[in-house]
């Protein structure tokens, strides 16, 4: 049994330097009053660890509803092909006969 890095011989050591000290009337008092202590930082802990995990819940579902709501009202567009004019592909040849009839300078 190791608690807090104390062994079995060390807690028996301890326990009896606090009944010298404290004296057998007055250690059970003692022990009663540190374990209510001890109960009422379980429950508060737990009562934090609680409302913690109750908050990012909210926020998670806060931010989560506007995001799906936004995603159902966006239909995904499709692409469309857009037709190339005549224009642009006499200006095109235009340039490859250029380079090709050129040559070097």
């Amino acid at each position: 049994m190791n608690i807090f890095g104390i062994g079995l011989p060390e807690m028996a050591l301890i326990m009896m330097v606090a009944l010298l000290v404290f004296g057998p009337k007055k250690l059970p008092e003692i022990g009663r009053s540190l374990g209510k202590a001890l109960k009422g930082f379980q429950d508060a802990s737990k009562e934090f660890e609680d409302e913690f995990k109750k908050e990012a819940a909210r926020i998670e579902k806060t931010v989560a509803e506007p995001m799906k709501a936004t995603l159902e009202k966006s239909e995904p567009k499709a692409l469309k092909p857009e037709p190339e004019s005549s224009d642009e592909n006499q200006v095109n040849d235009a340039t490859a006969s250029n380079i090709t009839t050129d040559g070097p300078a």
